[in-house]
């Protein structure tokens, strides 16, 4: 199940960027507390768009997987040669990034975060 994108969002122009996905049926929703002040989200239908504030000019963004059994998709890409990386679980579920062979950056999670 595709969760969200997170795309990086110049400080300046998040506000712009909020107001633009709600004209396109997205609400504001809250992120997790630990990601207050870094991030600003938006939801619809259950599908959201992490907008990631940065300074300067955005450098990439990522699409995040629920996946079902965590470990044992983490643990399949290493035997596969790459190389998972274990990330904070902000909303208490296991998260990892690994990039795909082109470099795009791929989160997985054991579960969506949950509503705020």
């Amino acid at each position: 199940m595709l969760h969200h994108v997170a795309l990086e969002v110049p400080t300046a122009l998040v506000q712009a960027c909020v107001e633009f996905y709600e004209s396109l049926g997205f609400t504001e929703t809250a992120p997790p507390e630990t990601l207050r002040g870094r991030a600003r989200w938006v939801e619809r239908g259950g599908t959201q768009i992490h907008l990631l504030l940065v300074d300067g000019r955005p450098r990439g963004g990522h699409f995040a997987l629920v996946v079902a059994d965590h470990d044992a998709v983490v643990g399949a890409l290493r035997r596969a040669g790459h190389a998972p990386e274990a990330r904070f679980a902000h909303w208490g579920a296991a998260r990892a990034y690994v990039r795909d062979p082109a470099g795009n950056l791929v989160e997985l999670t054991a579960a969506p975060p949950p509503d705020a």
